[in-house]
């Protein structure tokens, strides 16, 4: 079955999918999942420790801020692992965005923080800077005499909003962009949330005249542009391999269910026209771990802008695929495909809502022309 395919002479990519596809058999996704939606919470506080015992929060931290140091390779293993296994913990979203800012940031005590906390579990540290139309929010920052700011303004589709421990946000000041860490218990938050199509729920974080002071300013100026380029790109692509990951567990599991399905005396495996819907959504379904791979491989070989294509075409490319796999694979359920007990729902209910964060493909398609263009 497909599966991202990278050179591991040392085997560590391979013990490291093992690891994973261990821990979700000691804690089944769909279980989680269903508990996580029953409570009406935003992230399984249990899981989120065993993700930081296993050292996965600081995959991508270098060794001085507490991490592993690994690279994309590692990320996708990880990613692509997670979402066969339908273990929807928002860790793209949270620690894979974090990780990225706060490594492209100068040195502080608070980034040294944030960072330990991240890897270690202690803090859960929540990205905000979308605004209502998911682009870069209008979140004011009004200098302060001391060196700090006051923020006001509002920030949509965040993760984790109750449970977070701080917030890494960015906000507009008269001097340009800055980079902010806010205690979530700060003076000023208020904070709702709505469920998502999956079970997840994503929040409104509402300031008024929350103040920072000097310290909790981690970067200013050109440097937070950049460094929230690059957040988003290297979300996009995890997010990436958990959608190509979704799509091959789905294609698996409507493998098996097609075997063991009886119609007029024999399986329906056996009929033509499910065989020629399967063979679609396998090459569906490996097209998007392909995909991942040659990101990966690009991030390690080529230039930014290559790698930045790769990673647009990646994402569109996985997105489609998981939701085209999940679709065909409900509908070869028949009307069970369609109940909340079965688990292949969950996984299409998962694929729609990554495949909208941070771009559906047909808007990455567009960036993806409209880069390739620029260069030409």
């Amino acid at each position: 079955m497909p599966q991202t395919m990278f050179d591991d002479e040392e085997g560590t990519l391979g013990m490291l999918r093992e690891s994973v596809a261990s821990f979700a058999e000691q804690n089944p996704g769909a279980k989680a999942l269903r508990a996580r939606r029953a409570a009406e919470t935003d992230l399984d506080a249990d899981l989120w420790r065993g993700m930081a015992e296993a050292g996965w929060l600081g995959l991508l931290l270098p060794e001085e801020l507490g991490g592993s140091g690994l690279g994309l390779a590692e990320q996708a293993v990880l990613s692509e692992t997670l979402g066969r296994s339908l273990l929807t913990e928002p860790l793209a979203q949270l620690v894979v965005f974090s990780s990225v800012l706060l490594k492209r940031v100068a040195e502080s005590n608070a980034r040294t923080a944030l960072a330990n906390g991240i890897a270690d579990g202690s803090r859960i540290v929540s990205p905000v800077w979308q605004g209502s139309d998911a682009e870069l929010s209008d979140v004011s920052a009004e200098p302060r005499p001391d060196g700090g700011y006051a923020l006001s303004g509002s920030y949509h589709f965040v993760s984790a909003p109750h449970s977070a421990t701080d917030f890494l946000a960015i906000a507009r000041s008269p001097d340009g962009l800055i980079l902010v860490s806010i205690d979530a218990a700060a003076d000023g938050i208020s904070v709702t949330a709505r469920p998502t199509v999956d079970g997840s729920r994503l929040g409104h974080v509402t300031l008024k005249d929350v103040v920072v002071s000097a310290s909790q300013v981690l970067a200013k100026g050109s440097a937070v542009q950049a460094a929230l380029d690059e957040a988003i790109e290297v979300t996009r692509f995890a997010l990436a391999a958990e959608l190509a990951g979704i799509a091959s567990r789905a294609l698996e599991i409507a493998v098996a269910y097609t075997r063991d399905r009886v119609q007029f005396g024999k399986p329906i495996a056996s009929f033509q026209a499910v065989q020629h819907r399967l063979v679609d959504m396998w090459g569906d379904a490996e097209f998007a771990c392909a995909a991942v791979v040659n990101a990966a491989d690009a991030a390690r070989d080529e230039t930014a802008r290559a790698t930045s294509l790769a990673i647009l075409a990646a994402k569109a490319r996985a997105g489609d695929a998981a939701v085209s796999v999940t679709r065909r694979a409900v509908h070869l359920h028949g009307a069970m495909g369609f109940t909340d007990e079965c688990d292949i729902g969950l996984y299409l209910k998962r694929a729609i809502n990554l495949n909208a964060t941070l771009g559906q493909p047909e808007v990455l398609r567009l960036q993806f022309v409209a880069l390739e263009r620029a260069a030409a």
